[in-house]
């Protein structure tokens, strides 16, 4: 083989790692807010959307002319770990009022290519009127502006919503802010990761509310996979349960910070533990540029770039985090575990060796709500787990090492 030959072979195979990479970290990339990831996936489109659906069944769509890119993920379970973000400062999760308004707002947008946040709001005042299972939207409400404000940013960094005049933060200040939007009906009609999408399930409005439950379920059903002969489908064969078992498997390894072996099913760790299912593993570990660390206990993919995952750890960016990892000496100390109290006493003993420092938590309650947030990070990375009232380490937190006596001085930060 020329050396030329050789160069566009390790060209083609480090774009398609990092076009891995790139939609893991952002399922749906748009020409408009990232050409350079985009053309990358554009180019590549053809092994990338086969090394989604072989290894995840992960549908990949690429449109070069509208100019979007979009992963479609399914999770195996519902995840509440990883909410919507306000895109103001701090970057709090959603509430249920917001995603309320996203939804709706979604709705009323659709129909429109282009529209004002006036005759918007309008809508959703008049979509929430017509509806029993929505509570009502009121316009003369800060509260409930600065909510619709932060459901349309979000809607905004995904491209569905461009503005073509005015700011969308204005509309919390006033309602006869005057914003103009394009609204992009195809980026929008794609946000929606399900297997089966709502309009499919072809039930009567009336009766959602009663079975949204029920009706949220079937959406995730993923037909591929067979039945279990009880839920009125034929069951699985074999090759459907082979390819379920590899995809979930994969799922978890790529969307979740670890994957330890104790959270698999006793199918699910025997495919992941013979020859042939470890092969596939190391293989696609390298396939996507990453580094895949193999431990007794689990599994675990490190991006050396960061660019598959929106959110890091260790991290100094946030008090929580930084003192997520100091917490996480004493919580490998204690096999047990360390009760809520003996953690506010950790975070405390650090908040009063460091009286400048984390100054949002120099109050009375202060270290409770710490250790109560440095705890949820390190549940949302995989590292601990709760046991009745206490906080156990997992396997994974051993790979962490503190190697710095005093924590540093960060700019004062949202206290989550």
């Amino acid at each position: 083989m020329s050396s030329l030959a050789n160069q566009l072979v390790v060209a083609e195979r480090e774009e398609v790692a990092r076009g891995i990479r790139l939609l893991l970290g952002r399922p749906l990339i748009t020409d408009r807010a990232d050409p350079v990831a985009f053309e990358l996936v554009r180019r590549r489109q053809s092994l990338l959307a086969r090394w989604f659906d072989y290894h995840c069944g992960w549908h990949l769509v690429v449109e070069p002319r509208l100019g979007y890119a979009r992963l479609f993920k399914v999770l195996g379970s519902r995840d509440a770990s990883r909410p919507a973000k306000r895109l103001r400062h701090g970057r709090s999760p959603f509430d249920r009022r917001r995603y309320t308004l996203l939804c709706v707002a979604a709705a009323e947008l659709l129909p429109v290519p282009v529209i004002t946040i006036g005759l918007l709001a309008d809508r959703v005042v008049q979509a929430c009127a017509t509806d029993e299972a929505l509570p009502s939207f009121d316009t003369a409400s800060g509260s409930e502006r600065m909510a619709l404000v932060d459901a349309l940013k979000l809607l905004e960094s995904y491209g569905a919503l461009l503005v073509l005049d005015g700011a969308t933060e204005s509309f919390a200040e006033s309602a006869e802010a005057k914003v103009l939007y394009r609204v992009d009906t195809t980026v929008l009609t794609r946000l929606i990761s399900a297997p089966v999408g709502p309009s499919r399930l072809a039930v009567p409005p009336g009766e959602v509310p009663r079975r949204f439950e029920e009706l949220l379920t079937e959406t995730l059903h993923e037909h591929r996979y067979g039945g279990s002969g009880n839920d009125g489908r034929p069951p699985a064969s074999e090759t459907q349960r082979n390819l379920r078992l590899r995809h979930t498997v994969f799922r978890r390894l790529l969307d979740d910070p670890v994957l330890h072996h104790e959270d698999l099913s006793a199918e699910e760790l025997a495919y992941l533990t013979t020859p042939t299912g470890r092969q596939i593993v190391r293989r696609a570990a390298e396939q996507g540029g990453f580094v895949l660390e193999e431990r007794a206990d689990g599994l675990l993919l490190v991006d050396p770039d960061g660019i598959a995952t929106d959110s890091r750890f260790p991290d100094d960016s946030a008090t929580a985090r930084v003192t997520a990892l100091l917490l996480l000496e004493p919580l490998i100390a204690a096999p047990g575990g360390l009760l809520p109290e003996q953690l506010a006493a950790e975070a405390a003993e650090l908040l009063r060796r460091h009286p400048t420092w984390a100054k949002t938590y120099q109050t009375a309650d202060g270290p409770q709500g710490l250790a109560t947030d440095a705890v949820r990070v390190l549940a949302d990375f995989g590292l601990v787990r709760q046991a009745g009232s206490r906080t156990v380490a997992r396997p994974a937190a051993a790979r962490y090492r503190v190697a710095m006596t005093e924590p540093p001085t960060t700019q004062e930060e949202d206290p989550r």
